[in-house]
């Protein structure tokens, strides 16, 4: 597994697991104050930018985490903070090993499943996809998530880096129970059979997937599509959220 380390000639090691879309960048700030004192490792999840292997599983990404504090710090680490996807990783290492660090700072984390499916969020990100990889979604985004003015583009060049297969994958690993959307209802409410597209983008916004609100989505509509196709848009973006409600 691919890292960033700091301060390596310390003895006490300190590892700060990022979120999911995220990266050691991430931390960047932490650790610039950690070196000092301790030796501070930030590695880079499976099937993000710079990984050396694609997402498979939550799961799988614990265990190898496990074996690289086995090999390389003897089985035990001062602390381990994770975020979001690594704050559900560290969970994980936990239950494999509770002793496998003195400490443990866990944010945001999700510890029991959540009614997202790969059902709903594979096609709703098969379409959605290409929007990881134009900026001014990416603005939207990175704003929704608090993330740094500074760390833009950091965020921006991993997001996009991301392969879609294994965005699915590490998202789905605590799906939960399954939303159907009725596709040709939600287009005849929009008026067009062409808006099933944007039908399932608003699915995505209700469920907190995509991080975003459905009056971010239909303000960028506003501003980059014609006024002709503003009401059929907002009226697929709607339905699509009342659909899974």
């Amino acid at each position: 597994m691919r890292a960033r380390e700091y301060g390596t000639e310390h003895s006490q090691v300190v590892i700060l697991l990022h979120g999911g879309g995220l990266g050691p960048w991430n931390y960047r700030e932490e650790a610039e104050r950690l070196k000092a004192y301790y030796h501070v490792v930030l590695p880079i999840l499976d099937g993000h930018a710079g990984s050396d292997r694609s997402f498979s599983t939550i799961e799988e990404n614990a265990r190898a985490l496990i074996e690289e504090i086995d090999e390389r710090f003897g089985g035990q680490v001062l602390l381990i903070g994770g975020l979001s996807l690594g704050g559900q990783v560290l969970v994980e290492m936990l239950s494999q090993r509770k002793d496998i660090c003195k400490y443990a700072l866990i944010e945001s984390a999700l510890v029991r499943p959540r009614p997202i499916t790969a059902a709903l969020l594979r096609p709703a990100f098969s379409l959605c996809y290409p929007l990881v990889k134009l900026r001014w979604f990416a603005k939207l985004q990175s704003a929704s998530l608090h993330i740094n003015a500074s760390y833009f583009e950091d965020y921006f060049a991993d997001s996009a880096a991301i392969r879609k297969e294994d965005m699915i994958a590490f998202l789905t690993g605590h799906a939960g129970s399954v939303y159907v959307v009725d596709g040709a209802a939600v287009c005849k409410e929009a008026g067009s059979p062409k808006a099933l597209n944007v039908a399932l983008l608003g699915a995505a916004c209700e469920t907190g997937l995509l991080g975003l609100s459905l009056q971010d989505i239909q303000s960028a509509f506003e501003e980059r599509l014609r006024p002709a196709l503003h009401e059929m848009n907002r009226r697929a973006l709607f339905a699509g959220a009342r659909a899974v409600r």
